[in-house]
């Protein structure tokens, strides 16, 4: 008699996959309040908006990926750093518009599931999750041999958030002479991986484990440094400050990111010498070696997020970001120009 095929004879393990769900629901309820109905293992999440007391709510949305960062982690077998690194970059994304996180999603393709791995990254999407408010509301796993060797994956998020329309952050205020905090990243975040991967393991052959001279810690270590979530600095800055524009400092470096917020009559100068750069990057651009100018493009050079603020608001503001982050600082100011960043 013919041999029935199952899916399993493709590489596809639905048992394992229904397992996995299982073993990460009480990860995913523990970010949950009484606003969902809904969550892991239905068809899609519910969630309860009945009880806003917003004037006039708007929903913000992003979706976004850690890119090749993944590579360094699976090279390394540490995975729970990029499931913080996927909800604290979609959070930063809609908190720079006044947002506030609601509930997030994420998605993950597979060559083969492997659940210690699939479990650390929602141990990571869940710590940011319940820090910032948000319900992880549900999610897809999808194990894919031919698209995935057995050892990669990809993970993508999307984060829907809350604004009062007019509160929203849109840098449509911006003028002339307001000032620019920058608050400190963590490292590279999520940007510039393949440019550092590049640099790291094919130009100057090294290993995760390699501490080369510059370095206190494993290169690896240095460079799966978890991206910074800012919403504890941001949620307190809205509560008691006017912020005319924010700008997250993620692929595009300062080059790109500031300039997406500026009125068309504006620029801004940023003072290099105001903003420490973290070992990391100046050995990057080194070994590379890298034009200074590319690395302002690709990196976030050592800041995370950008802040506009009035001249006369600056000193209040700037002290209470260093309560979070002591080495926040003013990095420039607005000037007249075509939307533009200009390194001095």
């Amino acid at each position: 008699m013919e041999k029935k095929i199952t899916y399993s004879d493709t590489g596809v393990d639905i048992t394992e996959g229904q397992s996995f769900v299982e073993n990460i629901k009480d990860l995913a309820q523990k970010t949950y309040n009484e606003k969902v109905l809904r969550g892991i293992g239905q068809f899609g999440g519910l969630f309860d908006l009945s009880h806003l007391s917003l004037k006039n709510p708007v929903l913000v949305s992003s979706t976004d990926g850690v890119g090749t960062k993944i590579k360094v982690a699976v090279a390394a077998g540490k995975h729970r750093g990029i499931g913080i690194d996927i909800v604290s970059h979609c959070i930063n994304d809609i908190m720079v518009q006044g947002a506030s996180p609601i509930f997030f999603l994420d998605y993950i393709g597979c060559g083969k599931l492997s659940r210690p791995v699939m479990i650390e990254l929602v141990r990571g999407m869940s710590e940011v999750c319940q820090k910032a408010g948000c319900a992880l509301i549900g999610g897809e796993t999808a194990e894919m041999p031919d698209v995935y060797r057995t050892d990669e994956y990809d993970l993508v998020g999307t984060i829907v958030g809350i604004v009062d329309k007019e509160k929203i952050i849109d840098g449509s205020s911006i003028s002339s002479g307001d000032i620019l905090i920058g608050l400190p990243s963590s490292g590279l975040h999520t940007n510039g991986y393949t440019l550092a991967r590049k640099i790291i393991f094919e130009i100057k052959k090294m290993t995760v484990g390699d501490t080369p001279q510059g370095l206190h810690r494993p290169v690896g270590d240095e460079i799966l440094e978890p991206h910074r979530c800012y919403c504890d600095v941001l949620q307190h800055l809205f509560a008691n400050f006017q912020i005319k524009g924010i700008a997250h400092i993620t692929g595009g470096g300062l080059i790109e990111n500031i300039p997406r917020i500026l009125p068309a009559p504006c620029s801004v100068e940023i003072q290099k010498e105001a903003m420490p750069v973290p070992s990391i990057f100046s050995l990057l651009q080194e070994w590379g070696p890298v034009d200074e100018k590319e690395m302002y493009r690709v990196f976030n050079m050592g800041i995370g997020i950008v802040l506009v603020v009035s001249k006369k608001d600056s000193g209040s503001m700037l002290k209470a970001a260093k309560t979070f982050y002591p080495e926040s600082n003013i990095i420039g100011e607005v000037v007249k120009g075509r939307q533009e960043t200009i390194l001095k």
